[in-house]
């Protein structure tokens, strides 16, 4: 399949490591130019290197002006960006219970408002353009809050709220956005959930993640590179119909179609 990304460009954030680097993967083998983003600059310019056209740009989103310059750093490598995909870490695990007014702004100011800002830098020109694509990184959280991530449930949702909003807004337009759920998916990020877990209940890493697997059908945490192929095709030319959704990568752990 034509995906219809040659030549196009995608400003992935936070996309040194995990789930937003197996999507600059898939996207740029599809032939598009990519803007590896993260707050290490190193790390960005190495993985940057290792595709065929793509450029690292250190940047921390939640920086003020930090959108701007992100913007700027795109458009002079490869002018307007035609895919923004959005992503960024999540807030440490913790009870609902125990979050704080505090607590709960600062995963809007993680999570949601350096997007929303992101986005409305880019939405002009794609309007313009007739063509754009805006993919959220989530969480299956969104959909199925998961137990001891108060914080990133309630960020995450907030962003999804948004964006279904915003959907409704620009799809005559030909920007699509949507957001993409992982499940258990094997990052660092995965495996500090997995030594956390272990850590409340007094087990060992390999006990919470075999608990974990066990709550998923397909009996296996899946593979970045699987994430990252559904990525790719929401952010693709053959995904024009596709918008305002939430596309679970899972294997089945959420309870419900």
């Amino acid at each position: 399949m034509d995906l219809a990304l040659n030549g196009r460009t995608a400003l992935v954030l936070a996309s040194t490591g995990g789930l937003g680097a197996a999507t600059a993967r898939a996207i740029a083998a599809e032939g598009a130019n990519v803007v590896v983003t993260g707050r290490d600059a190193a790390r960005a310019e190495a993985l940057a290197a290792q595709l065929p056209a793509a450029v690292g740009v250190a940047c921390d989103l939640t920086e003020p002006g930090a959108p701007e310059r992100l913007l700027a750093a795109t458009r002079e490598a490869y002018g307007d960006p035609d895919v923004v995909v959005l992503n960024g870490p999540g807030p440490k695990p913790g009870a609902a219970t125990d979050l704080t007014s505090d607590a709960a702004r600062a995963a809007i100011d993680v999570l949601l408002a350096p997007h929303v800002a992101l986005v409305s830098l880019v939405l002009p020109a794609m309007r313009a353009a007739g063509w754009g694509r805006i993919l959220a990184i989530g969480s299956s959280g969104v959909q199925q809050p998961i137990p001891m991530l108060g914080a990133s449930n309630l960020g995450r949702a907030a962003l999804g709220s948004y964006l279904k909003t915003l959907a409704g807004e620009v799809a005559a337009d030909g920007v699509t956005i949507n957001m993409v759920l992982p499940g258990r998916i094997a990052t660092d990020r995965v495996a500090a959930l997995d030594e956390a877990a272990a850590k409340r209940a007094g087990t060992s890493v390999e006990e919470a993640r075999d608990a974990s697997i066990a709550k998923i059908p397909s009996g296996r945490y899946g593979d970045p590179s699987e994430f990252g192929a559904i990525a790719a095709f929401l952010c693709s030319g053959a995904a024009s119909y596709v918008t305002g959704s939430q596309i679970r990568v899972d294997g089945g752990m959420v309870a419900h179609l």
